[in-house]
């Protein structure tokens, strides 16, 4: 009995991660069965005992299901005592500021990225390719890439494997192919990504903190932007502005961050 809630509450929990996957912009019921692999009958009750509670929304005119009013409710109660994307703001805006470009910042979630911040940049042509909200399995993107390389190899490998059916849903993305990519981000100093889950734009990314890797900032433009030297040195300046959210994290950890009237938090 204790094993079928459990099996309940994953399956409800694996539904909302699904309708989450697409952000803002919602998900038609025959995707939700594609990405969540269960029978269309099945997905159906699901959806409309989640929509009765809250947790899911239905576009009457789309058709499309989005996450529900209930889950804002309680994410306002479940805000924690500060926000990675507040301590990071200052850092992203600065970033954004020199390279031009689109700044990310991706926190780790499990076995996945979630984008929680966006700041663009003034360049003309954008890389929009995350909405704030979007998760994807860790690896994929040069936000996840750093995050998932920077974690204790032992840790890595599993991760990897557990995404396996889900990489081949995002272009070039499959495990031998993540892989690869690790190693050449130990290599490298940082994480880059070319044409990879999203065709003609690249991504360089950098995790943090160095040995407890929780989050990742990364910038990303079209491909010809991030040539090998340009790309170097848009590492450099994300891995300036992380030092310096590192060390807001240790004040923030030791209760001397100051809030915007200048008393401590």
């Amino acid at each position: 009995m204790a094993r079928t809630g459990t099996q309940s509450i994953e399956r409800v929990v694996g539904m909302l991660r699904v309708v989450a996957s697409r952000g803002r912009r919602g998900m038609r019921i025959a995707d939700v069965v594609t990405m969540s692999g269960l029978p269309m009958s099945t997905c159906f009750r699901m959806l409309q005992r989640l929509e009765l509670e809250g947790l899911v929304l239905r576009d009457p005119l789309t058709r499309k299901y989005h996450l529900g009013p209930l889950l804002h409710e309680l994410g306002l109660l479940a805000e924690p005592r500060y926000r990675l994307s507040e301590l990071c703001d200052a850092a992203m805006h600065a970033i954004a500021e020199e390279t031009q470009d689109t700044v990310y910042l991706s926190e780790r979630r499990g076995m996945e990225a979630i984008c929680t911040s966006r700041v663009l940049g003034d360049y003309p042509i954008k890389a929009l390719t995350l909405d704030v909200g979007i998760r994807r399995p860790m690896g994929v993107g040069a936000g996840g890439l750093a995050i998932l390389s920077a974690l204790p190899a032992a840790d890595i490998e599993p991760i990897i494997e557990a995404n396996d059916a889900r990489y081949a849903r995002f272009g070039a993305f499959a495990p031998g192919f993540v892989r690869q990519a690790v190693a050449e981000t130990h290599a490298r100093g940082y994480a880059f990504l070319d044409s990879a889950a999203t065709p003609g734009t690249a991504a360089v990314g950098v995790a943090f903190p160095p040995h407890n890797p929780v989050a990742a900032i990364s910038v990303a433009a079209i491909s010809s932007r991030l040539g090998a030297k340009r790309r170097d040195e848009v590492a450099k300046v994300i891995q300036r502005e992380v030092r310096g959210i590192c060390a807001l994290l240790r004040a923030e950890s030791a209760g001397t961050v100051h809030g915007p009237r200048g008393g401590p938090r």
